[in-house]
């Protein structure tokens, strides 16, 4: 481990060896490092981050912590960002790097040569990407790599992040990887596990304003729930009331989505009694935060359903949603049996002739 404390001449020296001597510029704008309040370490392992000094002659330290070594190669990356942040006080700033996945493959198929570095690529991709995600396959892939230049998207990195505790000032990529700066806006005590295998359980609100389990195929990367907040502040909502330019989609994601294969394994939802077949669609506490109280006081008498008045009214900002499901929730107050059908039966002639799909 190296850990340098307010000198400039050694950490540039230090980023020369890392090969991101263009990121200095990027460090130096976010993070001051020529004081005594800024740890500047190389280091994989969460012991490194522990014994950084507490007290400088009474005052708390570091206000800063910078790690100069990828993220993907972190053993226990949740362990050790949850270490940083013990580490640091309230909007203190802690600054890495990873390379993500799109730029390890640029870099896998610029080095080897036409066919091999393809063949190359699709079995680093297999084992280092597919392995750790199924079970059974993952003790594998821990006993070959021991967590060792793990494939990273962006959003598995930048999701864990703000799990830590962390929320993301900037990002820029240099040299084939991507430094961020993330600042401490609380303390790690989340009251969710992420989920990181192709089926998840996500956190919605049921009737009563009560928490329920959702199932579904995943469509996003991993972590990527934790980063809703940030989606909300740098992306707009699109017609369907969808965050635009959503990079949490994965591929794989925008097909199952188009024809409703990811909302499949909710059925059991419906099985257990947490969902009706018809009715206002579950949603997170972020996006339920985007809706007027008095929606919000009607939604919560009743059960949310597994096909929403959305594809009965096909609304395109996010004010006609809550106008169609205002509408739907006055009409079942009245009359439910009588509204969920006719809900039902809207729906299926969108679905079934005008071609409606999920989005």
């Amino acid at each position: 481990m190296s850990v340098i404390h307010g000198l400039t001449n050694p950490l540039k020296e230090l980023v020369a060896k890392n090969t991101i001597k263009d990121a200095l510029q990027f460090i130096e704008k976010h993070v001051p490092i020529n004081n005594e309040q800024s740890a500047i370490l190389s280091t994989t392992t969460v012991f490194n981050i522990e014994n950084i000094k507490q007290k400088n002659n009474g005052t708390v330290y570091p206000s800063n912590i910078i790690n100069l070594r990828k993220v993907n190669n972190i053993q226990r990356i949740d362990d050790f960002f949850f270490a940083v942040n013990q580490k640091l006080p309230e909007k203190g700033r802690f600054v890495g790097c990873f390379e993500p996945k799109n730029l390890r493959k640029q870099r896998i198929l610029n080095k080897y040569p036409p066919v091999i570095n393809w063949i190359y690529y699709f079995f680093d991709f297999i084992f280092k990407r597919v392995f750790p995600k199924v079970p059974y396959l993952r003790k594998i892939y821990h006993f070959v790599t021991l967590d060792r230049n793990r494939v990273l998207t962006k959003v598995e990195t930048f999701g864990r992040l703000y799990f830590s505790g962390f929320k993301l000032v900037d990002q820029q990529e240099y040299d084939s990887q991507v430094f961020f700066v993330a600042e401490k806006v609380k303390s790690y005590c989340s009251d969710s596990e992420p989920s990181y295998g192709p089926l998840c359980q996500l956190t919605r609100n049921g009737k009563d304003g009560k928490p329920i389990k959702v199932f579904k195929i995943r469509t996003m990367h991993a972590y990527s729930e934790f980063l809703q907040e940030y989606i909300y502040e740098t992306n707009k909502l699109q017609d369907g009331g969808k965050f635009k330019d959503d990079f949490r989609i994965s591929n794989l994601g925008k097909f199952l989505r188009v024809f409703w294969i990811d909302e499949i394994p909710m059925v059991l939802n419906l099985l257990r009694g947490e969902l009706k077949l018809v009715g206002v669609r579950p949603l997170s506490s972020q996006y339920l935060g985007l809706y007027h109280e008095e929606l919000k006081q009607k939604r919560a008498k009743v059960k949310p359903g597994l096909i929403p008045p959305f594809y009965a009214d096909m609304p395109q900002t996010l004010e006609e949603i809550m106008e169609s499901e205002m509408k739907y929730l006055e009409a079942y107050e009245k009359n439910p049996l009588k509204t969920d059908m006719s809900y039902l039966s809207k729906a299926a002639k969108n679905i079934l002739l005008k071609k409606a799909k999920s989005n």
